[in-house]
């Protein structure tokens, strides 16, 4: 067997550049690269072996500089999620705070279900230096350092403490990568010194490997009880989540509401998975859905969940379907999810569950009762999206005139905030990769980073990513890795002086918007209710490089919108706008707890408001049939 000697990172980086992922016979770079920040804990380690195989032609693993560690991780995960999950980066970081900065976008990898590789630096595995610079020590072991906390956060984790087991680290690493219903943040922790430690690699090793991505098709028998389960609805309902769009199934979702006629709404993940303009398209479900779609879950006898995994907002906290008897039928590829509810479990891919139940519910039909209801809600959202709001204009008019004049081929990324919310209710989606909202973790800050892995996956595509002030100054860092990368973004910033989303609900749960406004502290009242800060956020934005155009009017708006689609360099749109303005109601609920006992009157009604609404809560356990299956 003949073997090559390299360093512990060389082989991963070569390792890296070899790996590929195939599905439909279509066959793509598994990690077309790598973001990085180096420190001293992998600037002699991964970074010299990403410098080697760039400077001698050894791997091609393109390097990209960051300027936030969880930024890059952001990043990772809007390339991933565009890219399908087909495709994933690698992050590495330095020892300590470097490694550490991942850790919200491990969170967020993983809550998502999306694959990304992170390569954080660890401590000296030979401890011939402890304790080193950055190091956690513990008392109670040696072998424990700030790198555990990704275990929970990771679908795999190893560290490799010898070079010996690297191989295997990279091996069952990438079984996660591309495992459709197991991924997500996959984390190899990186020794310092063991990153640099020389060893004799077998060249198999670094052979091309093709990993290939399954389509599980459903088990007959489970097929055969979701076929009678959904046969016997009369008032079905479908909610089409994130994995229908993973699985590349929209064509299969379209041809199975076109054959059953059921409606079909979605989720944050899952919208664009059928086009606005369908007839069978309801909207969103749940607590910032539509009324069309809320109002049909509450009748639904059986709920066919595609792709889903039925977070609290998708439920309305459990209020959301109310029908005593409401089955679940849960198609999706990971058994975790299909049980939920307990429903019908069809453990398969989206697009070929969807393909066997078109095909064996051949000749059942339901009869649409939901197209005046639709009708008037595209009556509200036009209203809304139009509302001539004075002195500013409302959030639902910027996102109206984006949605209009941003076209089809485009891309709008968004992540926290009031937006998600204004977005699934009135966001009228023209393809299925035109809306990209990261709203299983929330993440404020996701914004810029997502829209420059999503522009990185989609270079042909104009990416809008929408920021309010919070997301903003949490994290815009990555404006200066599009600049400095000639990435062209275009940023839509939306400036209301503070914390929109929850200074509305604040509001409704008694509290005030107390904490949620940028401004002075008032001396007199010893509160942050003085005037507001001189915050400007276009001329912070226009510092990291980026070309800015303010407006004050949807007018302005909507030509500093084909403004920047013109132009060739990352550009910000900046826009005031009111947070008091009026939003459609999505007829629905969310909990969130409000304190039992309170001096406060409006904290006191504010209760009395939760109590009615838990009421509505239910457990959502499919009845055992009489035979005793599910």
């Amino acid at each position: 067997m003949s073997t090559v000697r390299l360093t512990v990172a060389q082989a991963l980086v070569r390792f890296l550049a070899n790996q590929y992922s195939e599905r439909d016979g279509v066959q793509q770079r598994l990690i077309p690269g790598c973001f990085g920040i180096f420190g001293h804990g992998n600037v002699a380690g991964v970074g010299q072996a990403l410098l080697e195989a760039h400077a001698v032609g050894s791997a091609d693993l393109p390097y990209y500089l960051a300027r936030n560690e969880q930024g890059m991780v952001h990043a990772a995960v809007g390339y991933a999620r565009m890219r399908n999950r087909l495709q994933a980066l690698a992050c590495t970081a330095s020892i300590g705070p470097g490694s550490t900065n991942m850790l919200t976008g491990a969170a967020l990898a993983t809550t998502n279900r999306i694959p990304v590789l992170l390569l954080p630096s660890d401590v000296f595995a030979t401890r011939v230096a402890s304790p080193v610079l950055q190091e956690l020590e513990r008392p109670d072991g040696y072998d424990v350092s700030v790198n555990d906390a990704f275990r929970p956060l990771s679908r795999f984790f190893d560290r490799v403490w010898r070079p010996e087991q690297l191989p295997a680290a990279l091996l069952g690493a990438l079984r996660v990568l591309t495992d459709p219903a197991e991924t997500g943040a996959v984390t190899l922790a990186l020794p310092q010194d063991v990153q640099a430690e020389a060893h004799d690699w077998p060249d198999e090793l670094f052979a091309k490997r093709v990993w290939h991505i399954p389509r599980p098709v459903p088990e007959p028998a489970a097929l055969a009880r979701a076929v009678a389960t959904l046969r016997s609805a009369r008032r079905p309902l479908l909610v089409a989540g994130g994995g229908v769009h993973y699985s590349e199934a929209t064509a299969a979702l379209r041809r199975f509401a076109e054959a059953t006629g059921i409606p079909v709404a979605d989720t944050q993940a899952g919208k664009g998975a059928i086009l606005w303009e369908h007839p069978l398209a309801v909207g969103g479900v749940g607590s910032t859905g539509s009324p069309v779609a809320n109002a049909l879950a509450r009748e639904a006898d059986v709920v066919l969940g595609v792709g889903t995994r039925y977070s609290d907002f998708t439920t309305a906290s459990r209020s959301a379907f109310q029908n005593p008897d409401v089955r679940f039928v849960n198609l999706n590829v990971a058994s975790f999810d299909a049980a939920k509810h307990a429903g019908e479990m069809l453990v398969a891919d989206a697009r070929s569950g969807l393909e066997a139940l078109t095909e064996a519910l051949d000749g059942y039909r339901v009869q649409n009762t939901w197209s005046a209801h639709r009708e008037r809600w595209d009556r509200v959202v036009a209203e809304a999206c139009h509302l001539g709001h004075q002195p500013r204009p409302a959030q639902t008019e910027v996102l109206g005139a984006l949605n209009e004049t941003i076209g089809p081929d485009a891309v709008v990324v968004q992540a926290a905030g009031s937006m998600p919310g204004d977005l699934q209710m009135l966001w009228r989606a023209q393809d299925p990769k035109q809306y990209h909202v990261e709203y299983a973790y929330s993440c404020m800050g996701y914004e810029v980073a997502g829209a420059l892995g999503v522009k990185m996956a989609a270079p042909d595509r104009e990416v809008f990513a929408l920021v309010g002030d919070g997301s903003y100054l949490m994290m815009a860092s990555e404006i200066v890795t599009a600049v400095s990368e000639g990435i062209k973004l275009n940023l839509v910033i939306v400036q209301n002086h503070g914390f929109a989303s929850i200074g509305a609900l604040s509001e409704s749960l008694g509290s005030q918007r107390f904490g949620t406004s940028y401004r002075y502290r008032d001396a007199g009242t010893g509160l942050l209710d003085g005037a507001k800060l001189p915050i400007d956020l276009a001329a912070n934005a226009e510092s990291l490089g980026a070309d800015v155009i303010r407006v004050t009017s949807i007018e302005e708006f909507r030509a500093a919108v084909a403004q920047a689609r013109a132009a060739t360099r990352t550009t910000a749109i900046h826009i005031e706008t009111d947070p008091l303005a009026p939003v459609p109601s999505p007829e629905s609920w969310w909990d969130v707890p409000v304190s039992e006992v309170a001096q406060l009157t409006s904290t006191q009604q504010a209760r009395k408001t939760y109590e009615a609404h838990k009421a509505d809560q239910r457990p959502l356990i499919t009845p055992i049939s009489q035979e005793g299956s599910r």
